[in-house]
């Protein structure tokens, strides 16, 4: 048996950045201690944060003055962070130098003339995030047929959520073109997605079988399911290696991971000895290699 972890698998800048100041930040404050909404995607990471102290408020009604609110990875509006401030919270802003990149991009566009396209899920917290400094100019489109029935426009900007698939964001582009006199385009999927993405397709096309490891809530984790699965018609997604069934190994002597950027790099070291250990009776050597 052969495994093969994808390059990039595990934890992105973005989200080792934010896991460390909520830590750090954990360690210091003295009063409650809150992530606005889910810091990143992973249920077992938020479990793990939860366990020294740092909750998860989704309503202004769970803080009280003084205490600490840690702005998740994904960013927020400029409506959330003066609310948060009126309540009178300390703020320690983990958001992802991305996407606040991202956001003062949008910021830009929208004092300028013309529509604003973003290519994304219109309810990712990312995506509702960039909205808010759009001065209600932005659109969000979720794929290529959506954006075929927009009418004509003289101007649009179309940009992407940062963890979005390459190629959707493509063939909205290749869309867009006809339906926009002066379009621009900003590729704003962020690089370690890029390279997930491009060595996920490639592990899809020398395994016979793939498995994506991350939350089922996080977009960048089901981008990659969906790359593998149009490649590789045997693709699973599981959230931790308890998950792996005996179908999923069925007759597999090469088999690939890859991991989404909020997996912890502890879960993908887990599924590869749960893969190893469940051919331990079939298999007098297993071999692990990192793509």
């Amino acid at each position: 048996m052969e495994i093969i972890v994808a390059r990039n698998s595990g934890f992105c800048y973005g989200v080792r950045r934010a896991l460390q100041l909520a830590r750090k930040t954990g360690k210091k404050a003295r009063r409650g201690i809150f992530s606005w909404g889910e810091i990143i995607h992973n249920p077992e990471v938020i479990q793990e944060l939860e366990k020294e102290g740092i909750q998860v408020a989704t309503s202004l009604s769970q803080l009280q003055a003084g205490d600490t609110v840690i702005i998740r990875s994904h960013g927020v509006s400029p409506a959330v962070y003066r609310a948060l401030r009126r309540k009178k919270v300390k703020l320690v802003d983990a958001t992802c130098p991305i996407v606040k990149k991202i956001q003062q991009l949008v910021d830009r566009l929208s004092r300028q003339t013309g529509e604003i396209i973003i290519v994304g899920n219109k309810n990712h917290p990312e995506i509702q995030g960039l909205l808010g400094y759009s001065r209600k100019k932005a659109l969000v489109v979720e794929n290529e047929e959506q954006a075929r029935t927009l009418p004509f426009k003289k101007k649009r900007a179309v940009l992407a959520q940062s963890t979005q698939d390459g190629q959707l964001f493509s063939q909205v582009v290749a869309a867009l073109v006809e339906k926009t006199a002066e379009l621009q385009v900003y590729n704003t999927i962020c690089q370690s997605t890029r390279v997930r993405q491009v060595a996920t397709a490639r592990l899809a096309g020398e395994v016979e079988a793939l498995l994506i490891i991350g939350g089922k809530n996080s977009s960048n984790t089901n981008k990659l399911y969906q790359i593998s699965r149009r490649l590789l018609p045997r693709t699973y997604f599981i959230e931790s290696p308890e998950e792996i069934t005996p179908d999923m190994l069925q007759g597999v002597n090469k088999i690939g991971l890859s991991g989404g950027a909020s997996t912890p790099p502890e879960v993908i070291k887990k599924t590869v000895a749960a893969i190893s250990h469940s051919f331990q009776q079939n298999s007098n050597q297993e071999k692990v290699t990192h793509d």
